[in-house]
């Protein structure tokens, strides 16, 4: 399994606005909350445990401008040229950035690509890309939500360009909507986009069930928008009811999985309820999924997650269950989370769920 990351990606600076889009006068200033300390955090936990020594560790290059351009529009790649160029600016909303954070995005997007190259090809049965700064928000003509460019978009077309894969199946449950996939791949049918959210979180204005794809792609676009306060019951029968079916019968020839670990229950931004333990068993259902449809292929593209302390332990459970290895490291508040109150499914959350299943099977897609 391979491990792809570059600490340039931990260079870049958002500011110092804190949980909040912008600077403000009675803002008192403190680092934004996508920092670099849990993906650094991440990293070091893995040194330290030693699992990154049973991993082909590799430190690609950045992406070039033809590869960016297969997705974003060379006018909103010259308007981050000329704010890295000057003093920073914001990409399109809620994308802060300053003079250097254009070369860790392109890094970013460099670790993606090389991650899906190196599975689509078979030099490597699976991989995590330690990205940073995230990209499933960013669209074509704009950056959004602390993202500048789109990686899985970006790594997704570029593989498919080559002809080095077909039919993607791209599943995000970062807490906030997978909009960008969504937007990239709404009207083609080969590239099925997933997404499990807190519904009304970020960005407002999309990922209803009812986004379903358009033209030729209508039935290729999931959205699961949970009800805040959703924890391991919730997400344990989204899994097993919805998602996994649907991406099953979709058939695809790679998963990519925009892995954000904001539906932890330490997270700031997020009202979720899910430990570590949650990721890590969805990380084995992905893993016995690919194995069954598509030779194993499967990456892991991180993405949003803004508990310091918590992210590297939930990290470290998801990269422990793609290598199917036994190297692990003790989670002190993983069974005391599991034990709170309304883990458990609840009967609206069932009723959710069970409505969705029922209509994506009515329409022939289970």
């Amino acid at each position: 399994m391979g491990f792809f990351w570059h600490e340039r990606c931990f260079w870049h600076d958002p500011g110092a606005i804190g949980v909040f889009s912008a600077p403000g006068e009675f803002l008192q200033p403190q680092p934004a909350s996508e920092s670099p300390e849990s993906k650094r955090r991440l990293k070091n936990l893995l040194e330290v445990s030693g699992l990154i020594d049973a991993l082909a560790v590799r430190k690609p290059p950045p992406a070039r401008r033809e590869d960016l351009e297969r997705f974003h529009t060379p006018r909103y790649l010259e308007a981050l040229e000329a704010g890295d160029r000057g003093r920073g600016g914001d990409g399109g909303d809620c994308a802060p950035f300053t003079p250097g954070s254009l070369a860790a995005a392109c890094q970013s997007a460099g670790l993606a690509i090389a991650a899906v190259q190196a599975v689509a090809s078979g030099e490597l049965a699976r991989a995590y890309a330690l990205c940073r700064p995230p990209g499933h928000h960013a669209e074509a003509d704009r950056g959004r939500g602390f993202c500048l460019l789109g990686n899985i978009p970006v790594a997704v077309m570029r593989a498919r360009a080559l002809g080095q894969v077909g039919r993607v199946a791209i599943l995000d449950w970062d807490v906030h909507h997978g909009n960008g996939q969504q937007a990239a791949f709404y009207s083609d049918p080969e590239v099925f986009t997933v997404s499990i959210h807190q519904a009304g979180n970020y960005p407002l204005d999309t990922g209803t069930f009812e986004e379903q794809g358009e033209g030729a792609g209508e039935g290729a676009c999931l959205n699961l928008p949970l009800p805040p306060g959703c924890g391991l019951g919730a997400y344990d029968h989204a899994m097993t009811e919805l998602v996994l079916p649907a991406i099953e019968a979709f058939a695809p020839e790679l998963i990519v999985v925009a892995c954000g670990y904001d539906a932890c229950a330490k997270d700031p931004l997020g009202k979720m309820l899910l430990n570590s333990a949650a990721f890590a068993r969805m990380t084995r259902q992905l893993r016995e999924l690919a194995e069954r449809r598509c030779q194993g292929r499967l990456v892991m593209v991180h993405e949003g997650g803004y508990s310091e302390g918590y992210v590297p332990l939930c990290g470290h459970a998801v990269v422990q269950a793609l290598a199917d290895s036994d190297i692990t490291v003790p989670d002190p508040q993983d069974e005391e989370i599991a034990a709170w109150p309304y883990q458990a499914l609840q009967p609206h959350q069932r009723e959710l769920i069970d409505g969705w299943r029922a209509a994506w099977s009515a329409a022939g897609r289970l």
